[in-house]
């Protein structure tokens, strides 16, 4: 049996992240993910300036071999109502897009981790001391980073059927040559649009030639219906060509929304497995490197002691940085109450400078912490 002082499991942002995080200060980690990578991931695969300012990226390094869209503006509306779109246009880059392969892959191989890609966690047992993988690994100590499913937040308690997570269906796919001129989508400006129930929204973030489309719900009995009125919205006002696949689907949960034990003796959860989703927008990349990077911050002043009340002050980083965990009776789209109507929202999208204080910059972009919203 490898044994090593924190054993990861999941090698998307939050895995990586807190691995790195652990191996500057000297520990020995392993991280462990099912995916060999580089592989696709179920993403829109935008990230907004704070998540490369708290990996500390260098953008322009990263741009010489990597997808970065600069994001300079907003098409923002509702389905099937063409009429109601504001267009947002902002004079700096307030986001970027990337291509979620490249992306995590990037941030996996830095890591400095041992890294134990295509592996699947088939056993995993608290042994008092710490924890063991399949038989193979041991650590005192462990971190759940596996995502909505992850399987240390099924050890700490996690039960699918007692949550309500938003389900989201997604694809992104090279723009075939005969068909990128007629598609209406600029690279510099990714389009939104919402639901008429508000309650949730669908996406279009062109990266080149590459196209993003998906599409996210509270209600997952409906998500299908909702997926189709969408993809025929864009192909009938937007230019879109067929959809050459079937959209991949995945679930996580919003901030405020589960009641995930995110710490127990000798484990915690990051990322999506500690359901750390913004409530406003459904993202989830920038909390995902802020829970990784305060994970380690914890685990490292631990030294050694993992016991939960130990463990305790990332739960207090976390509610410092978000705020405690509120029971939000907002939709998806998290800036108006579900009873508002589609009539009030389209009556805002004659305000272009409403709809970019509310909708983007406390929404989409985090002007502010989510604690002061």
């Amino acid at each position: 049996m490898q044994r090593f002082d924190v054993l990861i499991i999941g090698g998307g942002p939050a895995g990586s992240t807190c691995a790195r995080a652990l191996r500057r200060g000297g520990m020995q980690v392993a991280l462990l993910d099912q995916a060999t990578f580089p592989r696709d991931k179920v993403c829109a695969g935008w990230i907004t300036p704070a998540v490369p300012q708290t990996l500390d990226l260098d953008l322009a390094e990263y741009a010489r071999e990597h997808v970065l869209q600069p994001i300079r503006g907003f098409r923002i509306g509702l389905i099937n109502r063409e009429r109601s779109v504001a267009d947002i246009h902002y004079y700096e880059t307030i986001s970027y897009g990337i291509q979620r392969r490249e992306f995590d892959h990037y941030l996996l191989q830095r890591s400095g981790a041992h890294l134990f890609t295509g592996t699947s966690v088939h056993n995993l047992q608290h042994e008092g001391w710490g924890w063991s993988v399949n038989h193979a690994f041991s650590a005192p100590m462990l971190v759940g980073a596996g995502g909505h499913n992850c399987p240390v937040a099924h050890a700490l308690g996690a039960r699918a059927g007692n949550e309500a997570p938003v389900v989201a269906k997604e694809i992104e796919f090279l723009l075939p040559e005969d068909a990128r001129a007629a598609c209406k989508v600029l690279s510099d400006q990714p389009e939104i649009y919402f639901c008429r129930d508000l309650a949730g929204y669908g996406w279009c973030l062109r990266k080149g030639d590459y196209l993003n489309i998906g599409l996210g719900r509270d209600d997952r009995w409906e998500l299908a219906r909702h997926v189709d009125e969408f993809l025929g919205f864009l192909q009938r006002e937007r230019g879109i060509p067929q959809i050459p696949q079937h959209l991949k689907g995945h679930a996580y949960l919003l901030y405020g929304k589960g009641r995930r034990k995110r710490v127990t003796n000798n484990a915690l959860l990051i990322g999506d497995a500690a359901g750390l989703a913004y409530p406003r927008s459904g993202e989830g990349i920038l909390p995902a490197v802020e829970s990784g990077l305060f994970a380690a911050q914890t685990i490292l002043e631990a030294k050694g002691d993992y016991k939960a009340e130990q463990l305790s002050p990332y739960v207090e980083r976390l509610y410092n940085r978000y705020g405690r965990d509120k029971s939000f009776n907002a939709s998806l789209a998290g800036v108006l109450p579900a009873w508002a109507g589609s009539r009030i929202l389209r009556g805002l999208f004659h305000s272009p400078a409403l709809v970019r204080r509310v909708f983007l910059d406390q929404g989409f972009l985090h002007t502010k912490p989510l604690a002061s919203l």
